[in-house]
């Protein structure tokens, strides 16, 4: 599986995620700088990683959404091609179109740092494949706006097509407020595009790869991204 992580300025997690790539894959991952127009020739999946791209101006995401790269990584979604975007990945997805709704302030103001928990909600799909349907992981969550918000008609159309992928939950898999630490609607922690190929989730699975880290449950997505590419072939 040939990866390629998009670079923004403000973007500071683009090496977590092509280590855990490389780790998955096996593959050195290519980093695309915000300014090219193309993605490199044979790329299987581009990654949108974590970080505060133009410093947070404007919304989060939104100067990020209209860089050139983006035109690229738009045409490739609409060819089939896998996208992964994660926290402020996520917001420029939506603040590009690819994904719907918007990512808002927390719901405490805060800006919040540390683990939380994940209910997988499917597991029949390229970036869920690697977990079983109804497992719970823990992974880490850094950010201040992470309150995913959407009309109620999307949500419900989220709801209806099974495109919420993943859903705050407590340890034990229940979806509560108590466990909805950033307010995000139906507890959303990420959703699919209708085609299935364009995930956007705010935690941090990048970074609870290795057992160093006392915890390897982001392992799941990466080995599932790597078992869809490989049986496609």
């Amino acid at each position: 599986m040939k990866s390629a992580v998009l670079v923004f300025p403000g973007i500071n997690r683009e090496r977590d995620m092509a280590r855990a790539l490389k780790l998955a894959s096996g593959n050195e991952t290519s980093m695309v700088w915000h300014a090219e127009t193309a993605l490199p020739k044979g790329t299987d999946l581009v990654v949108v990683p974590g970080g505060f791209s133009y410093g947070d101006y404007l919304r989060c995401g939104a100067i990020a959404a209209r860089a050139p790269v983006m035109d690229a990584v738009r045409d490739f979604a609409a060819s089939g091609g896998l996208v992964l975007g994660v926290c402020n990945g996520f917001q420029i997805l939506c603040e590009s179109g690819l994904l719907p709704g918007v990512l808002m302030r927390n719901a405490g103001l805060k800006f919040v740092c540390r683990d939380v928990h994940m209910k997988v909600e499917r597991s029949d799909t390229p970036f869920t494949r690697g977990y079983n349907a109804g497992q719970v992981i823990r992974v880490p969550v850094a950010h201040g706006e992470g309150n995913y918000e959407a009309d109620e008609e999307t949500l419900k159309r989220l709801e209806c097509d099974g495109r919420v992928l993943y859903r705050y939950c407590s340890p034990e898999g229940v979806v509560d407020e108590a466990s909805n630490f950033n307010g995000a609607a139906h507890s959303i922690a990420g959703i699919v595009n209708e085609r299935g190929n364009v995930l956007g989730m705010m935690p941090h699975p990048e970074n609870h790869v290795e057992e160093i880290m006392g915890c390897t449950d982001g392992r799941g997505l990466f080995a599932g991204l790597v078992q869809h590419h490989e049986k496609a072939a």
